[in-house]
C-alpha cells in the first residue's frame, strides 16, 4: 500500500454538507455527479441504488487522498458513529493554522468534541518532545474530524 485512496462521507443533506467542506474546510470540488451503485443484496440478487456524490481535493496528485461525498436517494437511514465506538469513528486532516481554522468553524457555529490541545508526537510517528496541536469537531450531519498540527 502507498495511501489512503478516499475517505467516503454519507450525508443526509448535500446541500448542507457541500459548503461546509468545501467553503468551511477549503476543499476543491473535482466532480459533481449523480452515480448509480450496483451491489448485491442479503439476499445475493442484484440492487442498486442512486447517490448524488461529490468528489473533493485539497492537492492535486496520482496518490492524492480524497473525500466522496455521497447522499443516497431515497435519503439514506442510520447516524454516525460516536468517538471510540467500533468502526471508523472520525478521520483526520494535516493543517498548517489550526487556531484559525478553529476560529474560523467555531463563528460558523460548529459544535466541538475535542477542544484544541497538545500532545506528544509518539503516536503521529515523531519523537516525545514534538508537540501536536489537535482538536475534533462535527460535520453537519455528526461525523467527528480531527485537525493536526506539528508545532515544533
Amino acid at each position: 500500500m502507498r495511501a489512503i485512496s478516499h475517505v467516503a462521507i454519507g450525508v443526509n443533506d448535500m446541500n448542507r454538507s457541500l459548503p461546509f467542506y468545501r467553503d468551511l474546510l477549503g476543499l476543491k470540488v473535482s466532480l459533481d455527479t449523480e452515480e448509480t451503485i450496483k451491489f448485491s443484496s442479503k439476499s445475493g440478487e442484484p440492487a442498486e441504488v442512486k447517490r448524488r456524490a461529490v468528489y473533493m481535493r485539497w492537492e492535486d496528485g496520482p496518490d492524492a487522498t480524497f473525500i466522496v461525498l455521497s447522499q443516497n436517494h431515497p435519503a439514506p437511514t442510520g447516524q454516525p458513529l460516536k468517538l471510540n465506538q467500533v468502526g471508523i469513528h472520525h478521520f483526520s486532516f494535516w493543517v498548517d493554522d489550526l487556531r484559525q481554522r478553529v476560529e474560523k468553524l467555531k463563528a460558523a457555529g460548529v459544535t466541538f468534541v475535542v477542544e484544541p490541545n497538545e500532545s506528544a508526537g509518539e503516536a503521529y510517528g515523531e519523537p516525545h518532545e514534538k508537540r501536536i496541536l489537535t482538536t475534533i469537531f462535527k460535520d453537519p450531519d455528526g461525523t467527528m474530524i480531527q485537525f493536526d498540527q506539528r508545532l515544533n
